[in-house]
């Protein structure tokens, strides 16, 4: 509402209505600010056009270079290896170095329980008795075709943990090609810089027992399901220890 001022005398009363502003002036006011907000406005994009035009884009080229330094020689690092396998790639493990091993070891001298706490480990390989099938060790040739794939990670089991493999060997028994060919076994283990395990058992009573056991499970037919060379309570072990003796007796 307009306001009206009044003015008071003895007998008369004058009323004067406030006079309205113009709008102009707050129409101008507001122009001038949108016209002060645009300008600012486009020098920020002028400014962000003229710096994408003025960048320069150079040309990289992304070169793959080997874990280790190439001036390195062999004995300076022996036990460390980087294999290229062919039937995978290790993606970003590449870079992580592989430890060659082997277990040499004779039947019933604890190389099993060895392996399966190696293998609990998530980046330790241990592939078993690999040259228990005659093929792969009918002759030296066969044999190292086997120990390359092995050791270049293309060797497929249920131990098998290729991609990230920190350490990966297998366990080899004596009667299995290695002392026939020991000479070039041993050149080639030296040469990829493989360590060896050498598992033996100390009582050579108890590993008897453990291999007449062990013949007995395989030849006799079972009917409970329970093996006399792998025991699971302390009655299993002394009906063990009287059959296996009691029939070592007897070959003597």
């Amino acid at each position: 509402m307009a306001e009206a001022i009044v003015f008071s005398g003895k007998d008369t009363f004058i009323v004067k209505p406030h006079k309205k502003s113009s709008p102009l002036l707050y129409r101008t006011i507001v122009l001038l600010f949108a016209a002060m907000c645009g300008l600012y406005i486009c020098s920020i994009c002028i400014r962000q056009i003229s710096n994408q035009s003025s960048t320069r884009f150079q040309n990289i080229q992304i070169i793959e270079e080997p874990c280790c330094n190439g001036n390195m020689e062999k004995f300076d690092n022996p036990s460390m290896h980087y294999p290229r396998p062919q039937t995978f790639s290790r993606f970003e493990c590449s870079h992580n170095p592989v430890r060659f091993f082997t277990i040499i070891s004779m039947q019933r001298s604890g190389s099993g329980w060895f392996e399966t706490l190696l293998n609990s480990h998530v980046n330790v390989s241990s592939n078993g008795e690999i040259f228990s099938v005659w093929d792969r060790r009918k002759n030296i040739s066969s044999i190292l075709q086997t120990l390359d794939r092995v050791y270049n990670l293309d060797w497929f089991s249920s131990a098998s943990k290729n991609e990230c493999s920190a350490a990966v060997g297998f366990k080899w028994m004596l009667n299995q090609g290695l002392m026939e060919h020991h000479n070039e076994i041993l050149e080639y283990l030296n040469r990829r810089g493989v360590s060896v395990v050498f598992l033996f058992r100390r009582n050579l009573l108890r590993r008897m027992v453990s291999v007449l056991a062990n013949s007995y499970d395989r030849h006799a037919k079972l009917l409970n399901g329970t093996h006399k060379s792998h025991v699971h309570s302390p009655e299993e072990v002394s009906l063990s220890l009287s059959l296996s003796l009691s029939a070592f007796v007897y070959l003597l």
